[in-house]
């Protein structure tokens, strides 16, 4: 019976060895630390901004302002239009475009309008003229009326209004001086000019 007591604890301590050798082994079969590694990689890869196709060279060019004045050989071809509408005649006291003055518009127009949307900030400015009867006051306004007449046509053929100017001079600066029906004709009519070069 002494002897089963040493064999008892002997086999006792063996099975707690053993027992500790096992926990051992379950301690080392647990997942290494590199998993909580591999977050971090790609947390690093978050952090880092994708590369995008170089578009912007493409975007600065396309936002080239194009140029808003016309060149000089432009300038010298709207100036040939121009020439070529030829002044818009009245009957007395009117304001009204008479067929005459209508077809007188339309010379050219087609063109001109297409040269001035290429440079919005180009205008031309339309002026009314009166013959010498009535006062300086009742004729700037008929001037007026004469040249917004104009206006409302030209923006009507496709030339933008914003573009189009007006001034009035009423009778103060005629064509004819005579006091006859044939030269107050000449002096009732608007006149089309391109605005002045801009300075340098």
């Amino acid at each position: 019976m002494k002897q089963t007591r040493p064999l008892f604890l002997v086999a006792v301590a063996a099975i707690a060895a053993l027992g500790a050798a096992c926990t051992k082994k379950v301690a080392v079969a647990t997942p290494p630390a590199a998993p909580a590694a591999a977050p971090a990689r790609t947390a690093a890869r978050a952090s880092t901004p994708a590369r995008r196709p170089a578009a912007a060279p493409v975007r600065s060019a396309a936002a080239a302002p194009a140029p808003r004045y016309p060149s000089a050989a432009t300038r010298a071809r709207i100036d040939e239009l121009l020439a070529k509408i030829e002044d818009a005649y009245f009957d007395y006291d009117k304001h009204s475009l008479r067929p005459d003055a209508i077809t007188a518009l339309q010379s050219d127009s087609t063109e001109l309008r297409d040269i001035l949307k290429d440079y919005p900030t180009y205008k031309l400015t339309i002026e009314g003229h009166c013959d010498e009867r009535g006062s300086a006051e009742y004729n700037v306004a008929l001037g007026d009326a004469r040249a917004q007449a104009a206006k409302d046509y030209l923006a009507q053929v496709g030339i933008p209004s914003a573009q189009l100017s007006l001034v009035s001079y009423g009778k103060e600066h005629p064509v004819c001086e005579d006091h006859d029906e044939a030269c107050w004709q000449k002096n009732r009519r608007i006149h089309i000019v391109a605005m002045a070069q801009p300075p340098r």
